[in-house]
């Protein structure tokens, strides 16, 4: 930071070094040494998350290539070395995945907008025109958000009052649903790189940036939605639109606001933190990058030239403030905090909880009945595999018959405790989306390599921008070898048939059980209920071990 003129200080400040007995408190939480002349408050990847969840962090997160060893790609102890974390302390357990469920017992929850709603009011005392900003995959993955299509989430989010948002999974609600929604919304619904995919032309109802005046300063919000929505998710269901990173339109937008008077460029951007890093070594002049859908939790910004990038996790886990020195049209500093949502030490906002109580209200006897209950952990995330995805595999080669089962790969999904019941609203919590069919098919053995090669190069290809998933497609039923460090076509071998220690025949068809299909049409029983009849069946889950793929090269 030396090298150039900006400076800038955060962190999670001095309660990482209390001691797992509740002593914490909320004016900790919230202590800030206000700074500069604007103030930035982020969120993204709440996923639909209304209440206080548990969250694990996750264990194994590889980078590749020029981002081997960087952070987000750095976890556990090493994470808590690089960042002066002290084992058993409230920012491991926000932080880490270690003794997460004995930490979880001390901590509580995290998250519940109703606690965000009061970080948010706190921040806006100190700082009344403070900017918040919404990430994306905010209107996705909940049984009510499924319900009401999204309207849950859009009747929470609007008494937040946001400044703006950009997209990902919500067009996953259909464009039909996404454009009536976006009518009328009373903030700014960005994304420079959403286009008409006839014309090839900026969609008129999306805007590319927003003006605000804010501390005597001129700024302006960029948004940017997730470029590969037509890859990763149907392109069937927003067949009008096409997206793409476009860092060149991108550079268009800076200039056009700069020329325009723009003394801070702010891009609020879904594309993920390799690809934000990547953007702000080609694109020239975004002062702050505030970076969402890989849901990484970072207690300090990266800073790349002089653009400061800023994660700030998923879930409703967390809360960025970040506040702004900006003189003689430039940025001169920052002061950073990632805030977390300890539920337990946060007070509820009144009105935002009574709101999220009515949302909830006419599903509230199917969420909240009793499934069966967990023996392990039950959680998502790793590239490889989650116990959550183990069991829904598990669910899928025992009630579709199958050889083999696929999950994908997705981010999202709160934990379970061990001793905890599952209930219909966390089996939901874990599958809803709105092409949750559970297919039932044949496969050749090529095919299914195929499979995970195309899948493992959207997350191990060296270049970022040619990242275009989220991890490892979970494999139930089979074994394979990955290294990661092959070009495609190369990565996977070793492919075994677990229930008979065969390995995999390419020319021989095998029954495969899977959900989230990108294809128009799939057919068979939505995920949630396959999984809860399986969880129904088992009574109590108890999931071995999983060491079926071995990764070499991380």
């Amino acid at each position: 930071m030396a090298a150039s003129a900006l400076y800038g200080a955060s962190g999670f400040g001095n309660w990482a070094r209390l001691a797992a007995q509740q002593s914490l408190t909320q004016d900790q939480l919230l202590q800030f040494d206000t700074f500069g002349n604007v103030s930035l408050i982020h969120v993204t990847d709440i996923h639909a998350q209304l209440k206080p969840i548990y969250f694990r962090e996750p264990e194994v997160n590889i980078g590749v290539g020029g981002n081997k060893g960087e952070v987000p790609h750095v976890t556990g102890a090493d994470f808590r070395r690089l960042y002066g974390i002290e084992d058993g302390s409230p920012s491991a357990y926000a932080l880490t995945w270690n003794d997460f469920s004995s930490l979880a017992k001390s901590y509580g929850k995290v998250g519940g907008l109703d606690r965000v709603a009061t970080v948010i009011n706190a921040i806006r005392a100190d700082r009344p025109d403070a900017i918040l900003l919404d990430g994306g995959d905010t209107w996705h993955g909940s049984m009510t958000c499924f319900k009401t299509a999204g309207q849950d989430m859009v009747n929470v989010m609007n008494a937040l009052k946001p400044d703006a948002m950009t997209f990902h999974w919500e067009f996953t609600l259909g464009s039909e649903r996404v454009n009536e929604i976006v009518e009328g919304l009373p903030f700014a619904a960005l994304g420079q790189n959403i286009f008409d995919a006839e014309w090839d032309e900026p969609a008129e109802l999306f805007k590319p940036y927003e003006f605000f005046e804010r501390g005597g300063v001129k700024v302006a919000v960029i948004g940017q939605a997730f470029p590969y929505m037509p890859i990763a998710n149907p392109r069937w269901m927003f067949p009008e639109y096409s997206f793409g990173i476009r860092d060149e339109h991108m550079q268009e937008m800076v200039d056009e606001v700069r020329g325009m008077g723009a003394e801070l460029v702010v891009c609020l951007s879904h594309n993920g933190f390799d690809v934000d890093k990547k953007m702000a070594g080609i694109v020239k002049g975004i002062d702050v990058i505030l970076s969402g859908h890989t849901h990484d939790a970072l207690p300090e910004p990266v800073l790349v030239g002089e653009t400061i990038i800023v994660a700030s996790g998923s879930n409703g886990k967390f809360v960025s403030r970040v506040d702004l020195d900006v003189r003689d049209g430039r940025m001169m500093g920052f002061r950073h905090k990632l805030i977390p949502i300890f539920s337990d030490v946060i007070t509820p906002d009144p009105e935002v909880a009574s709101l999220i109580d009515e949302q909830r209200a006419p599903y509230a006897a199917e969420l909240e009945e009793v499934i069966g209950h967990t023996d392990d952990l039950l959680y998502r995330r790793g590239n490889f595999n989650g116990s959550w995805d183990d069991l829904i595999c598990d669910a899928l080669l025992s009630e579709r018959e199958a050889d083999i089962a696929m999950s994908p790969g997705v981010r999202w999904g709160p934990s379970l405790l061990p001793g905890d019941p599952i209930t219909r609203e966390d089996i939901w919590n874990v599958t809803s989306m709105t092409y949750g069919e559970a297919y039932r098919t044949e496969m050749t053995g090529e095919f299914i390599k195929v499979i995970l090669e195309d899948v493992a190069d959207n997350i191990f290809n060296p270049d970022p921008y040619y990242q275009q998933g989220g991890d490892m497609v979970r494999i139930g039923g089979m074994g394979y070898r990955i290294d990661i460090t092959k070009p495609q076509g190369e990565r996977i071998s070793e492919m075994t048939l677990l229930k008979t220690g065969e390995a995999i025949d390419a020319a021989k068809t095998y029954v495969v059980a899977g959900w989230a299909s990108v294809n128009e049409g799939t057919e068979g029983p939505p995920i949630w209920d396959v999984v809860e009849n399986h969880i129904r069946r088992q009574g109590t889950v108890s999931l071995s071990p999983n060491t079926s793929v071995e990764v070499v090269g991380a």
